[in-house]
């Protein structure tokens, strides 16, 4: 029972009175038995959270927005500008710059990244169609949001962790293609995480550098990249992904072909 109390009386103890959650029933306390209080509800509390979880969403929305107008170095007090908002509600729903970073970073990867991605690897396709496929999709995402790109990745401020999950969600979809291809010809896939890793590893670092360097057009990179990957891929099945039949195989590299020889 709620109970609160209404100071010392001149001659004894403070005496209690019953809070208005309490005055449940009203009469004769003899003919009463005492007062059942109703479980409370945290609806209120729910529907607070799921609105601080819309609006934060909103804010990152609007981050993105923000950052493809005013460019991948803006700051809290442009990013809120463009928004429409005050900096104070930004760090109303978010710690710090940091963690408004972290938040844009998940939901670039969630509704731009990933699925084009998963899209690419998911075709009806042949494995060398697939793994050029993949590689445009997530070259062409970096590409055409450049600044989102810097922002997210460039400042130094996102939470590393995000950008680990991003990439051990990106390998367990190429584990499980290899995986899935490799078993229907008789391939071992043993190793299948540890060569994702290095796929996964070697694409968003060389495209990193890509961003920074623009030394290249974009169907080069994307060129180049499928011929590295695609080199691995076609080396392992060779070995029917075994390392000890790899290990057993001559390691020269082929002659080059040149002049008329050369296609």
């Amino acid at each position: 029972m709620g109970i609160e109390w209404n100071g010392r009386e001149p001659n004894g103890p403070r005496s209690p009175t019953l809070s208005t959650d309490d005055l449940l029933d009203i009469g004769n306390p003899a003919d009463r038995s005492a007062p059942v209080r109703a479980p409370r509800t945290d609806g209120r509390k729910r529907r607070w959270r799921q609105h601080k979880i819309n609006r934060r969403e909103e804010l990152v929305d609007g981050t993105l927005a923000a950052v493809r107008t005013r460019g991948g170095s803006a700051g809290m007090d442009e990013i809120a500008a463009e928004i429409g908002v005050s900096k104070t509600v930004l760090y109303r729903y978010f710690a710090d710059k940091n963690d408004l970073v972290n938040a844009a970073m998940q939901r670039f990867i969630e509704i731009t990244l990933m699925p084009r991605v998963y899209g690419a690897i998911s075709l009806d396709a042949d494995e060398y169609q697939l793994v050029r496929s993949a590689l445009a999709e997530y070259v062409g995402a970096v590409d055409e949001d450049p600044e989102v790109y810097r922002f997210i990745m460039g400042t130094g401020s996102g939470d590393p962790s995000s950008l680990a999950d991003f990439e051990r969600l990106f390998a367990e979809v190429v584990a499980a293609a290899i995986t899935e291809r490799g078993s229907a010809l008789g391939i071992e896939t043993e190793g299948v995480m540890l060569w994702s890793y290095v796929i996964v590893g070697g694409i968003q670092l060389a495209t990193h550098w890509w961003t920074t360097n623009k030394s290249m057009d974009r169907d080069e990179v994307i060129d180049y990249l499928t011929m590295m990957v695609w080199s691995a891929i076609e080396g392992m099945a060779r070995a029917g992904g075994s390392r000890d039949k790899f290990g057993e195989q001559e390691h020269v590299l082929p002659p080059i072909p040149t002049g008329d020889q050369a296609v």
